[in-house]
């Protein structure tokens, strides 16, 4: 009888002890982390410290930001899957959540399994830009050229698994015409080999072409989005979609997660200081200013943003199976 009231007690205090855990979540001494699976500087990393700047009011302490980066985002990806679920390690990633599993034959996590889903950020557009020398000055004429020369064109991407990457593998199955990948270490160097004429074709997002086209360095043909842009640079640009590629929406989203076990209590004050973030006016004007849209329907819950997610890794599983795309 001793024993069985002992078990029972332990097992109350077990309880009270993980209540209480969630309650005071978050420890006003102890700093959330959000892990970026991508080097400082990039466009992922901007918007989590922006994100973190944004949280640390409604959440009530210090968050700051560590970039683990490699093999496509996998590397940070799996650190936060292995982390202790108590809401002080969190992953901020992008599109790549959805493609990993398509991308990458082995994976030491599972995206759909392993993760607690926080809710949606933001939504960054893509432009299509090809070198100033392009003799092509509409998308009509460069619908014309990429059909003359079949086997000749250079498509260049920041590597594999990245942003222009995918889009890039998206434009080619929506033309129906196989161009030559060209990978580079990052965008900057694609940017710098388009401007010089390296290679003919890029699709990345507005982040890195906006400046590129208001100085008329590059030129612009379309956006990706599936209705046109207010920014004044790239107001002006037709949808691929009503130039001709039905249905082609591409956008690079960025998604909250924590690792699987995270405490429900705990997940719903992360989303409710998420959802008070998104309404900030200096994080939507700092996103605005990264030619980012701050997610605002039904994805910021966990939930829906899972929904969203699982119908991605759908829609890229196809798009990279068709193209032969993989890494080990």
């Amino acid at each position: 009888m001793k024993t069985m009231l002992k078990i029972a007690l332990i097992a109350a205090a077990a309880l009270t002890a993980l209540g209480t855990s969630a309650q005071e979540f978050p420890a006003k001494d102890k700093n959330i982390t959000i892990v970026v699976p991508f080097a400082a500087g990039g466009p992922t990393d901007r918007v989590a410290r922006d994100l973190a700047e944004a949280l640390r009011k409604p959440l009530g302490t210090t968050v700051v930001v560590d970039n683990t980066s490699g093999a496509g985002s996998s590397i940070g990806t799996a650190r936060v899957a292995r982390a202790t679920p108590d809401g002080y390690t969190l992953l901020l990633n992008h599109i790549g959540m959805s493609t990993m599993p398509a991308l990458y034959r082995k994976l030491p996590f599972s995206v759909p399994n392993d993760f607690e889903y926080l809710g949606m950020v933001n939504e960054v557009p893509m432009t299509l830009i090809a070198r100033p020398t392009m003799p092509a000055n509409n998308f009509k004429e460069l619908n014309t050229w990429i059909h003359q020369n079949k086997g000749k064109i250079n498509l260049g991407n920041a590597g594999l698994g990245a942003a222009s990457h995918l889009c890039g593998l998206m434009f080619q199955n929506a033309m129906k015409v196989d161009m030559t990948p060209v990978p580079y270490k990052g965008t900057a160097p694609a940017i710098t080999d388009l401007i010089g004429g390296q290679i003919d074709l890029l699709c990345d997002q507005t982040t890195n072409t906006t400046g590129q086209i208001e100085s008329k360095k590059v030129k612009a043909y379309a956006v990706t989005t599936s209705k046109r842009l207010t920014t004044p640079a790239l107001k002006d640009l037709p949808t691929l979609a009503e130039s001709g590629l039905k249905d082609f929406d591409v956008t690079i989203w960025h998604g909250l997660y924590a690792p699987k076990g995270t405490p429900a209590a705990v997940q719903k004050k992360i989303n409710d200081a998420l959802k008070i973030a998104l309404k900030d006016p200096d994080f939507i004007k700092k996103q605005e200013g990264l030619g980012a849209v701050v997610v605002t329907d039904h994805r910021v819950e966990g939930a829906e943003h899972k929904k969203f997610v699982l119908s991605e890794i759908e829609k890229w599983g196809a798009v990279i199976k068709a193209a032969g795309t993989y890494a080990d």
